[in-house]
C-alpha cells in the first residue's frame, strides 16, 4: 500500500471533507482516506496496482475540489545554460530519466528549467549535474522547492484574497443596511436623502439597495459557484445553505422590485436585499478570521519544516566548500560553525562545542558534544566548531521523521470524531429540509405571509453551522500534537491521544527508563587505613584496557574526579572473576570474591559490606594490592536525576505507578524504594512481559507502557498506550503511540496531561458546535414566537451567530497554544 499526503483546495465546511472521502473510500484500491478540515490535507493508502495518483485526483476533481501534490524532499528546479533550442531540451529530458531514481522530469526551453522529482536515497543531485555537463550543458545554481515556504505563501495569498473580498463587501453593505434601517428608526431622526425615501421614491430607494448588492454579490460569487455545484451533485454543503438563503432573499426582492415598478408601491416594505448583503459580508469576516485562526494551528509543525538549514559546508580536498543541502552525501566531511544550524545527523569526528537541541528534544541547555556523539540537522552549534561525519540526510534524519510522525498523526481521527463525522455527512441535507418545513409551516399558520415564512426559511439556513462541527476536533489534535512536539513529544495519532487521557497505570521498564541504562559507579569504600582516592585511581588504572562494562564505568569516575591514571603492565582479564594487571610495580587486583579467595585474599569487613551492596542491586568489585585488601568500589545501574519527580507527579495525578523488569527482587524493590513506587513487577521474561500488561488490563485499567528496548515492544503494543523512550531502540519506538525524544521520564506526566487538556479541549469544541446548532436553529425556525409570542430571529444576526461559532471553536482550540508541563509534585 502506498501512503500519500496532498493538499486539498476548495474545501469550505464538513460537509466537504465527508465528501471526499466518500467518494475516494469508494474507489477500488483504496485502504484508508481521511480529509483534516483544519488542514486542508487528505491521508491516503492506496494498492498501487490497482489505482493510480491522477485517479484519485480526478475522482477528486469531478465533486468540485482540487487535490494538489505536495512537495517532497527531492523537488527540485536546475536552470541549465547552454540550450539553443527545442531539441536540447527533449535531449536533456532523455538523458536524465535514464537515471535510477529520477520519478519525473520536465525540461523547458522558454524557462531554461529542469523541474525534476527524484528518490534521494537512490540518487544524488551531484549525479544529476554531472549528467546534465556530461550532455554538453551547464546546471547552474539548483533552487529547491520549500514545501513550508509555499504553503505559507498560498494560505497568505488566501487571506488577502478574503481580506480585500470582505472590505469590498462592507464597502457596499454598510450603506446598504444604512439606508434600509435609518427609515425604520425616525424617533433617532438619522439624516437620510429625501430623494432616497422610500414612501415618496420607492423605486429609486429599492434600485439603490440593489446597486448597493450587486457589488456584495461579486464579492461574495465563490459562495454561489461552490454551492449551487455542490447541491447539483447532490452534495450541499455551507455554500449551499448560504446560496440559497441570500438568492431568496435577493431574488424576492427582485420581484418586489418589479411590482413597484409597476405600481406596486406598498413592495417597498418586502425588500430583503440589506439582508443578503449584510449576511454575505458576515459570512465573509467568518471565513477571514477562520483562516487567520487554521493558519495559526498548525504553526508548531510549519516552525519544524523551517529548521533546516539551505545549505552546508562540505570539507573536500582540504578545502572548505558551501554546497546545498540536497548535495550532502551519506560521509561528506562537514564543518559547523559557531551559531551555525547542523544541516544532517552524523557523528562528531573532530572538535568540540555545546549545542542546542531544544527544538527537536525540548530540552533547554545545550548538550556538550565531543568526538564520537551523535548530532542532529537543525540542532544550533553554540561554541567551538567541530566537524563531523554525516550519517543520515534528506527525509531518513531524526528532524524529518519527526515531521513525517506529526504529520502522519494529524491525518488520524480520534474516535471521539466519529459522532461529528457522521452528523457532518447529513447534516447541510437536514438544515434544507428543516427550513424547507418550517417556511412551508409559518406560511401556511400565517394565512400565506410570505414575508414572514421568508425570514424563517432564511434564518433557518444561515445559522446553522456544519464548520463549527467539522473544525471541533481536527483544530485541537492540530494545536495538541504540535504543542507535543514542540516539547519532545510526538503523537503518532489521534487514537493515541484521545487514550493517553484514561490512562490509570503507567508500568516503566526499570532499565534505561527509571534508571540510565548503564553502570556507574556508586559506592568507594576503601580499607582502614587506606584511601578513597587511591583506591580508585589503582582501579581505574588496572581497567583502562579493559573492554567490560564495568571496568569502563570505573574508569569513566576516575576520569571524571580528574584522578592521573598509570599506564598497566601485564593487563590479563579473568573470565568470571575479575582482571589483574601491574601499576607501578604493585600487583593490582579487581574481581569478585571468587578471585580474592582463589588468590588467598582476607576480605574481613569487606565480605559483609559487600553483602549488603548485593542487597542493594548493586555489583561489589574488590580492589586489592599485593595480597592486601584495598578496599571494595559498588558499580550499579543508577537511577536518572527526573525519575523520582516524575513518578511523583504521575502518583498526584491519580494515576498508580508500577515497575516491570527481569531483575532480581531484591534489585527491583530497592530501586522502587529509591523513586517512590510500590508496585513491583520483577524477574519478568522478556516474552511475558506483554502477559502482565495483559493482567493489569484484565483488572479493567487503562495501561501506558513505557520502555526503550527491542524486548519491550510486545509489551508497548499490548498497552492502551506505548510510550517508547526516543533514545531506545527504532523497534520500540515503531511499536509505540507516543515517542518521548528527550529520554526524560518528566516528559511521561506532560503528555498525559496534554492528552487531558486536548480532550478537553475537543469535548468543550463538540458540546460548542452541537449546541450551538441544537438551540440555534429551532430559534431560527420561529420556536420562541410560537411559545411566547417574541420577535423572529433576523436573517443578518442569525449570519453573525454562524460567523463567530466556527471562530470561536478555532479560538478555543488555539487556547491549547498556552498549554504548560504539570507542576513537578
Amino acid at each position: 500500500m502506498e501512503s500519500r499526503i496532498l493538499d486539498v483546495r476548495g474545501m469550505t465546511c464538513a460537509a466537504c471533507a465527508a465528501r471526499i472521502e466518500k467518494t475516494l473510500n469508494k474507489l477500488p484500491g483504496v485502504g484508508r482516506a481521511t480529509v483534516n478540515l483544519a488542514s486542508e490535507r487528505l491521508f491516503v493508502e492506496y494498492d498501487e496496482s490497482a489505482l493510480r495518483l491522477p485517479e484519485i485526483q480526478r475522482a477528486v476533481s469531478r465533486i468540485g475540489y482540487e487535490l494538489a501534490e505536495r512537495i517532497e524532499d527531492g523537488d527540485v528546479t536546475i536552470p541549465i545554460g547552454g540550450m539553443s533550442c527545442a531539441a536540447c531540451a527533449q535531449r536533456i529530458e532523455k538523458g536524465l530519466k535514464k537515471l535510477d531514481g529520477v520519478v519525473r522530469v520536465s525540461v523547458n526551453y522558454a524557462t531554461e528549467k529542469a523541474a525534476l522529482r527524484y528518490d534521494p536515497q537512490r540518487l544524488r543531485l551531484s549525479a544529476i549535474r554531472e549528467t546534465i555537463q556530461k550532455l554538453g550543458y551547464e546546471a547552474l545554481e539548483i533552487t529547491r522547492a520549500d514545501a513550508a515556504e509555499e504553503d505559507r505563501a498560498r494560505k497568505q495569498t488566501e487571506i488577502k484574497r478574503l481580506w480585500a473580498k470582505f472590505l469590498v463587501a462592507a464597502t457596499f453593505s454598510l450603506p446598504l443596511l444604512y439606508i434600509a434601517m435609518a427609515p425604520m428608526l425616525q424617533g433617532l431622526r438619522l439624516p437620510f436623502p429625501g430623494w432616497l425615501a422610500p414612501m415618496d421614491f420607492p423605486l429609486v430607494y429599492a434600485l439603490a439597495e440593489l446597486l448597493l448588492t450587486l457589488p456584495v454579490i461579486g464579492a461574495g460569487y465563490r459562495f454561489y459557484y461552490v454551492g449551487f455545484r455542490a447541491l447539483w451533485m447532490r452534495s450541499p454543503n455551507m455554500d449551499s445553505l448560504v446560496a440559497i438563503g441570500t438568492s431568496a432573499a435577493v431574488l424576492y426582492s427582485a420581484y418586489n422590485t418589479v411590482l413597484i415598478a409597476f405600481g406596486q408601491f406598498q413592495a417597498v416594505d418586502a425588500l430583503y436585499f440589506e439582508s443578503a448583503g449584510v449576511i454575505l459580508t458576515l459570512i465573509l469576516l467568518g471565513k477571514t478570521l477562520e483562516a487567520l485562526s487554521k493558519g495559526r494551528t498548525g504553526e508548531a509543525i510549519k516552525k519544524l519544516m523551517g529548521l533546516a538549514p539551505k545549505t552546508a559546508i562540505v570539507i573536500r580536498d582540504g578545502s572548505e566548500i558551501e554546497i546545498p543541502i540536497d548535495e550532502v552525501e551519506v560521509g561528506d566531511l562537514l564543518l559547523v560553525r559557531p551559531g551555525s544550524t547542523i544541516p544532517v545527523d552524523g557523528k562528531v569526528s573532530q572538535g568540540e562545542s555545546a549545542v542546542d537541541e531544544s527544538m527537536l528534544t525540548g530540552e533547554s541547555m545545550p548538550v556538550d558534544k565531543k568526538p564520537g556523539d551523535p548530532v542532529y540537522a537543525a540542532s544550533l552549534n553554540t561554541t567551538g566548531a567541530f566537524r563531523f561525519r554525516a550519517e543520515r540526510v534528506g527525509a531518513q534524519t531524526a528532524l524529518a521523521r519527526i515531521i513525517k510522525l506529526v504529520e502522519d498523526a494529524q491525518g488520524q481521527k480520534a474516535p471521539i470524531a466519529q459522532l461529528a463525522d457522521l452528523v457532518s455527512g447529513y447534516f447541510v441535507p437536514a438544515v434544507c429540509g428543516v427550513a424547507l418545513l418550517a417556511g412551508l409551516a409559518w406560511y401556511l399558520g400565517t394565512g400565506g405571509d410570505l414575508k414572514f415564512s421568508l425570514t424563517i426559511f432564511i434564518s433557518v439556513l444561515v445559522i446553522a453551522c456544519p464548520c463549527a462541527l467539522g473544525l471541533a476536533t481536527p483544530t485541537a489534535i492540530l494545536v495538541g500534537t504540535g504543542k507535543g512536539a514542540e516539547h519532545g513529544i510526538l503523537i503518532k495519532g489521534g487514537e493515541a491521544l484521545e487514550t493517553a487521557h484514561k490512562v490509570g497505570v503507567v508500568i516503566l521498564d526499570k532499565t534505561g527508563t527509571i534508571t540510565e541504562g548503564k553502570p556507574a559507579v556508586t559506592d568507594l569504600w576503601p580499607a582502614d587505613g587506606q584511601d578513597a582516592g587511591e583506591l580508585l585511581r589503582l582501579a581505574a588504572s588496572a581497567e583502562l584496557s579493559s573492554e567490560h562494562p564495568l571496568g569502563q564505568a570505573v574508569v569513566q569516575r576516575a576520569q571524571k574526579d580528574g584522578l592521573a591514571l598509570e599506564g598497566a603492565e601485564g593487563f590479563r582479564a579473568l573470565t568470571g572473576r575479575g582482571i589483574e594487571a601491574t601499576i607501578c610495580g604493585r600487583q593490582v587486583l579487581a574481581g569478585n570474591q571468587n578471585l580474592m579467595e582463589e588468590r588467598g585474599i582476607t576480605l574481613g569487613e569487606m565480605a559483609g559490606r559487600s553483602e549488603a551492596l548485593a542487597l542493594e542491586g548493586k555489583t561489589p568489585m574488590f580492589i586489592a594490592a599485593d595480597g592486601e585488601i584495598l578496599g571494595i568500589l559498588a558499580v550499579a545501574d543508577v537511577v536518572k536525576p527526573s525519575s523520582r519527580a516524575a513518578i511523583a507527579t504521575l502518583r498526584a495525578m491519580g494515576i498508580e505507578v508500577a515497575m516491570l523488569t527481569g531483575d532480581h527482587r531484591h534489585t527491583a524493590e530497592f530501586i522502587a524504594r529509591q523513586v517512590g513506587i510500590e508496585r513491583v513487577l520483577a524477574e519478568v521474561l522478556p516474552g511475558d512481559k506483554a502477559g502482565e500488561v495483559k493482567k493489569l488490563q484484565g483488572e479493567g485499567k487503562t495501561v501506558a507502557m513505557v520502555g526503550d528496548g527491542i524486548n519491550d515492544a510486545p509489551a508497548l503494543a499490548q498497552a492502551d498506550v506505548g510510550i517508547a523512550i526516543g533514545t531506545g531502540a527504532d523497534v520500540a519506538m515503531e511499536s509505540a503511540g507516543i515517542v518521548l525524544m528527550r529520554g526524560d521520564l518528566t516528559e511521561v506526566p506532560t503528555a498525559i496531561e496534554l492528552s487531558r487538556r486536548t480532550i478537553r479541549n475537543i469535548k468543550q469544541n463538540l458540546f460548542w458546535a452541537f449546541g450551538y446548532n441544537v438551540i440555534g436553529i429551532p430559534v431560527a425556525a420561529g420556536l420562541l414566537h410560537l411559545l411566547w409570542g417574541g420577535p423572529l430571529l433576523s436573517p443578518i444576526f442569525a449570519a453573525a451567530a454562524m460567523s463567530l461559532s466556527s471562530v470561536s471553536v478555532l479560538t478555543n482550540a488555539l487556547r491549547l497554544k498556552r498549554f504548560q508541563p504539570p507542576a513537578r509534585a
